[in-house]
This record gives C-alpha cells, sequence and structure tokens, in this order.
C-alpha cells in the first residue's frame, strides 16, 4: 500500500516538474512576445508621431575617436594640456542687419532735399552740403504682357497676275517659325509655365487663374498641352543626358511612389513610380554631379529599366536596400548600399 502511494507521488512529481516546465517555457515565450510587440508599437507610434527627421549632429572627430580609444585620447589631451597655455577672450556678436541689395539690379534715384528756405542759416549764410544718407527699398513691377503682330505683306503682279511667275500668283514671306506650331504663346511665355509648375511649385490650373485675374483667358487644358508638347521636344535631351549620366563613376538610384488620376486603363488608386538617376562623383573626389533623369514607370520592377539605362555600365551604382536592384549584379556592375538606411535600422533600435 505505502509502496504504491510512493509511486503514485513519484508520478505526480514528475508530472507537476513537467508541467512546471511547460509552463515556464509559454511564460519565457510569451514574454519574448509581449516585448516583440512592445518594441513594433513603439515604432508605429514613432512613425506616426514621432519626430520624422533624421537629421544628426556632427560629432567632433577627435570626441567620435573617444568611443573606440578612449586611453589614447585621453593620454593624448594630458600630453597637451602640459604645454597648453589658456587664453580668455570674449567673442564680439555679429551684429544685426539686412543684406545688401544686388549690385546688378537698376537703380533710380530719388533726392528728398530741403527747401531753399531752409538751406539758408539763421546767421544769414548758405548751407554747404557735407554728405547725404543713403537708403533703399526694393520694389517689383508686376510681369506685363504684350502682343507680337507678325505682319507678312502679300504681293501679286497687276499685269500678267502671276500667269508668267513661278510659284504661284501670290508671294509673301514663310510664317515665322514657333516652338509649337499653331499656339498663341512664344518660346518664352511656354518656358516660363514650364518653369513655373516645375521648378517654382506652381500648379497649373493656379497660373490659369492668374492669367483670368489679369484678364487674359487660358485655359487649364490649353496650359496642359503647352506641357505635354514641350515634354516630348525635348526627348531628344534627355537622350543626350542619358550618355551624360553614364560617363560619371558614381549613378544614385532610386525610384518613388506616385498616383496619376485619369491614367487611361488603370484605377486612380494604383500606384506608379518615379525612377531617379543622378550622375555624380563621389565624396572624395569632390562630390557633385551635373546630370539628373526623372522617369515615370508604371511597375516597380527593375529589371528593364535598369537594362536600358545602365547596360555595359563600367562605374558603381549606389541604392537603398530593395530586393529590385539586386539585377544590377547580374548586369555585372558594382554595386554600392545606403548609410542612411542602414542608419536607420540603429535610429529604430535606439
Amino acid at each position: 500500500m505505502i509502496t504504491t502511494e510512493i509511486e503514485t507521488l513519484q508520478k505526480e512529481v514528475i508530472y507537476l516538474k513537467s508541467t512546471l516546465q511547460e509552463k515556464a517555457a509559454t511564460i519565457e515565450s510569451q514574454e519574448a512576445e509581449i516585448k516583440r510587440l512592445e518594441m513594433e508599437v513603439r515604432l508605429l507610434r514613432q512613425k506616426l508621431y514621432g519626430v520624422r527627421s533624421e537629421r544628426r549632429v556632427v560629432v567632433d572627430p577627435e570626441v567620435q575617436g573617444r568611443l573606440f580609444n578612449e586611453a589614447e585620447a585621453g593620454a593624448k589631451e594630458e600630453e597637451a594640456a602640459e604645454d597648453t597655455e589658456v587664453i580668455q577672450y570674449e567673442r564680439r556678436k555679429k551684429k544685426g542687419g539686412r543684406r545688401p541689395l544686388p549690385e546688378g539690379l537698376p537703380r533710380i534715384e530719388k533726392v528728398h532735399d530741403i527747401s531753399e528756405e531752409d538751406k539758408i542759416c539763421k546767421c544769414g549764410s548758405r548751407l554747404t552740403r557735407i554728405g547725404e544718407e543713403v537708403t533703399e527699398e526694393l520694389e517689383i513691377i508686376p510681369r506685363q504682357y504684350r502682343v507680337i503682330r507678325h505682319i507678312r505683306p502679300k504681293y501679286a503682279c497687276r499685269k500678267c497676275e502671276g500667269l508668267e511667275s513661278e510659284g504661284g500668283a501670290v508671294k509673301i514671306a514663310p510664317a515665322p517659325v514657333q516652338i509649337l506650331p499653331k499656339t498663341i504663346a512664344t518660346a518664352g511665355m511656354i518656358a516660363a509655365v514650364v518653369v513655373e509648375k516645375y521648378a517654382d511649385g506652381l500648379p497649373l490650373y493656379r497660373q490659369a487663374e492668374r492669367f483670368r485675374r489679369e484678364g487674359i483667358e487660358i485655359s487649364r487644358g490649353t496650359l496642359s498641352n503647352w506641357v505635354v508638347r514641350v515634354g516630348h521636344l525635348c526627348n531628344p535631351v534627355i537622350e543626350v543626358l542619358r550618355e551624360e549620366i553614364r560617363k560619371y563613376p558614381l549613378i544614385n538610384v532610386d525610384e518613388t511612389p506616385v498616383q496619376v488620376l485619369k491614367e487611361p486603363g488603370r484605377a486612380n488608386t494604383t500606384k506608379s513610380y518615379m525612377w531617379v538617376f543622378r550622375g555624380g562623383r563621389p565624396p572624395d573626389d569632390g562630390g557633385g554631379g551635373g546630370a539628373i533623369i526623372f522617369d515615370y514607370r508604371t511597375t516597380r520592377s527593375g529589371k528593364e529599366i535598369l537594362k536600358e539605362y545602365l547596360k555595359g555600365y563600367g562605374g558603381c551604382v549606389q541604392t537603398d536596400g530593395y530586393k529590385g536592384y539586386e539585377e544590377l549584379e547580374e548586369l555585372g556592375i558594382r554595386h554600392a548600399g545606403c548609410w542612411a538606411h542602414v542608419r536607420r535600422k540603429f535610429v529604430e533600435v535606439v
């Protein structure tokens, strides 16, 4: 009887130990899951409500070095402290003031003089001009419009009525060449519309409203037509830019989603992508660059566009970590990653 109870108790102990171990493993797993979810919630809150800027404070290289060679840096500081004379001084604060207006702007001088009576001193002598005070104001002249009338006289022969003339009875000078035939706009006006849209960020509907406010009726559709036609005329320039980009030792590539409305055969919610190719020099070679191309595509797949732009390129291409750029390795192109994207993971962890 006692032996049976002992065996039962031993089995119960074994069972309880096993159950306890299972519970402990479950608790450990749940705690890990809770930590993971808490981290995910914190990251989501940061994305929703936190500061999105990834600006960083540039650290002094000497201070940065202390993270890794604190002992060596400290020894150097002690050696320098023995021979260093401390000099205290006050730094003068820069005086505030507006920047001078550009010298190249035309100047209109307006002299504000005192009256002739005030130029006579109480002693009876005439005052002598000893100097002057000059202040400048910046004035803007609203843009002006004018209509250029192209007049082409017609000529005809009253005697033979053109029967003995080659090329027709009426002679007239050829029409002037227009950048966009059969439009009312000069090349300068079309250029202004394009620059204001893309360089100044002024949408075409606002430009149309401004024209209307100034008494000129030019519809948004007309402005759009001008921009599209000019875009087609720029295709040869784009081909030149492609070749120019390939001359640089470094090309930066990135793709950004854009939403296009009322695109034939596609829903308004469908994502499209603007691909950017920038040719330049690496930082150790002076940095900077001179050629940038924006290429609109309906897909994020990089297989075709990367081959189109970079096949046979012998330099280095820098991108983010998007898997679509693995095509670069198949093209035999040296592929460099982006430190900003690497740093972003550390920012998320910290």
